[in-house]
Order: C-alpha cells, then sequence, then structure tokens
C-alpha cells in the first residue's frame, strides 16, 4: 500500500532486528571486555579504526557484486560469515590478532550494510520510506535497551546462584550468545524475495545530471557532508560505555541501566522523527538536530557532578542519531533506483573512512589530554556539519521540494 508496508518489508525488518539487537548488545559490551582485559582507549580506537578501516576497503567491492548478483546474497552472506569472525574476536585476544579479526569483521558486515539502504528503498515507497527507516533503527533501540538492562544486572543475578564467574567470562559468554542472536535472522531471510529496481521516478531530482551518471552532483557535496557528521558520531559513540566506567567511575549495573535508558530515548526521539521533519522540514530538521548535538556535547565537556554528566550524555546521545533517517532518505530520494547501490556504498565509504579516522585520532587524544578538551572539539565539528549542510543543501533540495510540489499539482 502507499502508506503501510509490504509483507516483504517485513520479513526484512524481522532480520534487521535480530541483527540490529545481537550486535548492539555485542558492541555495548566489547569495550568493557576489552577495558577488563587491560585493553587502554588508545588500543581501543585502533581496534575498532581497523574494523571501520575493512568497511572501507570492501565496500566498492560489495557495491559492484551487488549490481551483479543482487542485494539478497550479500545479505545472507553477511548474516553467515559476521558471527563467526565477531565470536573469534571475542576468543583470540592477541591484540594483533585483534585488530586483523576486526578488518574482517568491517568488511563481512559491510556486505548487509552496503544493501541496507537500496533494500528499504526498493521495499518502500517515497511517502512511507522516512517512516520505515525510523520504525526499523527504533525496533534496534528497543532491542538494545532490554540488551543493555540484561547485561548490566546478569552479574548480579548470577552471584545470585552462587555461580562464580570472572567479569571477563561472563562478558564473554554474553558476547558469543549476541552472535547467535544474528544467526536467528537468517530465518526470515529464507523467505524474503527482493524486488528488482524499479523505473527511475517521472519527476527528476534538479540534482540528477541529463546524462546518465552514478555519481551525481547531489552526492558530491552530500558525502563530504555525512562523512563530517560519522567522524562526529564515531569521535565519541564508541567510547560513552568507557566514558561512564573510566571517568564517572559508574558501576556496571547502573552503566547497564544508563544504556537502556539510551535506548529507549533514541526509541521516542526516532520514532518522533518522521513528525519533527514534517512540522521543520527535512533540511531544517537536520539542522536544528546537528546544532544541538554540537550544544549538548559542548555541555557535557563543562559537566560539573557525575548526575549533571549522565544527564547530558543522556541528551547526546539521543540527539546524535535522529538525523539519521532523514539523511537515508534524502540519499535514497534524490538517487534513481539503478544508482541507489552505488550511491549507499558511496556514502558509507566516505562515512567509514571518517569514522575510522575519528575513532583511532579520539581514543589517542581522550587517553593524552582527557575527555572535557576532546568534547570541545566534536562539538565544534557538529555544529559546522549544520552550517555547511545550511549553506550547501539546502537551497537545491527546496527547489527540488518545489518542482514535486507543481509536479502534483498538475497530476491533479
Amino acid at each position: 500500500t502507499k502508506h503501510g508496508f509490504s509483507r516483504e518489508f517485513w520479513l526484512y525488518f524481522t532480520a534487521v532486528f535480530l541483527f540490529d539487537a545481537g550486535y548492539g548488545i555485542y558492541f555495548f559490551l566489547f569495550n568493557l571486555y576489552l577495558l577488563d582485559l587491560g585493553f587502554s582507549e588508545q588500543l581501543m580506537g585502533w581496534v575498532g579504526g581497523a574494523m571501520t578501516l575493512g568497511s572501507v576497503l570492501a565496500m566498492i567491492p560489495v557495491g559492484i557484486c551487488s549490481r551483479k548478483i543482487g542485494l539478497k546474497p550479500l545479505i545472507v552472506a553477511c548474516f553467515v560469515v559476521s558471527p563467526i569472525i565477531n565470536g573469534l574476536r571475542v576468543v583470540d585476544m592477541w591484540w594483533p590478532a585483534q585488530i586483523i579479526l576486526a578488518a574482517l569483521a568491517g568488511m563481512a558486515m559491510t556486505m548487509g550494510t552496503v544493501c541496507y539502504l537500496p533494500a528499504v528503498a526498493r521495499l518502500t515507497n517515497d511517502e512511507n520510506r522516512t517512516a520505515a527507516f525510523s520504525l526499523i533503527i527504533s525496533a534496534a533501540l528497543g532491542a538494545s535497551a532490554l540488551g543493555g538492562f540484561v547485561c548490566g544486572y546478569l552479574p548480579t543475578w548470577v552471584r545470585a546462584t552462587g555461580l562464580q564467574m570472572h567479569a571477563a567470562d561472563l562478558k564473554r559468554l554474553i558476547l558469543l550468545l549476541s552472535c547467535l542472536v544474528v544467526t536467528l535472522g537468517l530465518l526470515p531471510l529464507a523467505r524474503l524475495r527482493i524486488p528488482e529496481p524499479a523505473d527511475q521516478a517521472s519527476v527528476e531530482s534538479p540534482w540528477r545530471s541529463p546524462t546518465h551518471r552514478p555519481i551525481s552532483p547531489f552526492l558530491l557535496r552530500f558525502l563530504p557532508l555525512t562523512a563530517l557528521w560519522a567522524a562526529v558520531i564515531a569521535a565519541f559513540s564508541p567510547f560513552g560505555n568507557v566514558y561512564l566506567a573510566g571517568v564517572l567511575h559508574v558501576p556496571m549495573e547502573h552503566i547497564g541501566v544508563i544504556f537502556s535508558g539510551v535506548q529507549i530515548i533514541q526509541l521516542c526521539m526516532i520514532v518522533a522523527t518522521p513528525l519533527v521533519f514534517r512540522v521543520l522540514g527535512m533540511m531544517n530538521g537536520i539542522i536544528v538536530v546537528q546544532s544541538a548535538t554540537g550544544v549538548m556535547l559542548c555541555a557535557l565537556a563543562l559537566a560539573h557532578g557525575t548526575s549533571v554528566a549522565i544527564v547530558t550524555y543522556l541528551i547526546v546521545s539521543a540527539l546524535q542519531w535522529m538525523s539519521s533517517p532523514g539523511l537515508y532518505n534524502l540519499v535514497m530520494s534524490e538517487t534513481p533506483d539503478r544508482d541507489r547501490t552505488t550511491a549507499a556504498a558511496a556514502t558509507l565509504l566516505c562515512n567509514s573512512m571518517a569514522a575510522s579516522l575519528a575513532t583511532a585520532c579520539a581514543g589517542t587524544l581522550f587517553a593524552h589530554f582527557g575527555y572535557p578538551h576532546v568534547l570541545i572539539g566534536v562539538a565544534a565539528l557538529a555544529i559546522t556539519s549544520a552550517v555547511f549542510v545550511w549553506f550547501l543543501l539546502t537551497p537545491r533540495i527546496k527547489d527540488h521540494s518545489e518542482v514535486q510540489t507543481d509536479a502534483a499539482h498538475q497530476e491533479i
């Protein structure tokens, strides 16, 4: 239907839900697991950077393969290979092996990531696409919230049974089980059929060249901006739990509750995102969200007291992902169907390069200069991103909206 979702979308939604739920728990615990085993923030940054670098190396080949063999085989391969590699990351703790396995995990997960945007685009339409992205993200956040709560209190529950397990051993077990959850996504994928690319929309975007070019003028402006925002997120998000444990000295049980609170707040904000974009407009909504994130990052850097810092951290975590549904919808709506896989690969490639550099640099900077000074710099990047979106994208997108409105009036 025009505004509802098809059966195929719900099958894909279920698979992505299990993928995000499993890896939501995995990445919540993994850096804390490394912390238990004596890894520093700098080493965590290099491991995270290696994973993102692996994604960068795989994105263009995956994009080419998706045009030749289709989306579904790559999605299935991701659900088979990535849990195996991420499981190996939990048991082989030699630090060079950690870097190699992180890079391989990034490559494997890229097969699903590159196919995500075009798959949702094919299973939805212009009217329900933003809602679809919001629904998938919010469902994953809900699952992660439950997982974080359980992970936070599981050590206490285990001790209550009289079973003695080292904290690192318990985390290792949970990490392996989370990889098993991901593989359950193969069940709905077995029944999924992704339609062939649709014909190009009748109303052309002013960004599209009259001659066919996979890298359109829109992408040339969009890619640096989305890469900058990816750097903002990657500079702090992977270190959030380490910040709570190492700087604020929050107990593990409370970190689990805080993580669950973050997911619940993010869920509510993501669900509200389509309404925010409808009221403010897509571009104004993205600008407002990015600017607010920058302001709250600055407030987090200047926060005094554990309670104030935790509340500010919750707000930052809630805001930083709100612009994602709008950005995803923007790049898919401004790109012809036949070029969406290429556009998704290019977007994720630039984002991953920026995120890889940001994570590695942030880990080193946090270790040497502490969190407040670095967070001020990240806040400046967030506000810079909002300013660039305002100057570089807003005028042309407004022109596109006017073209679509005129076309709709002519149809009526």
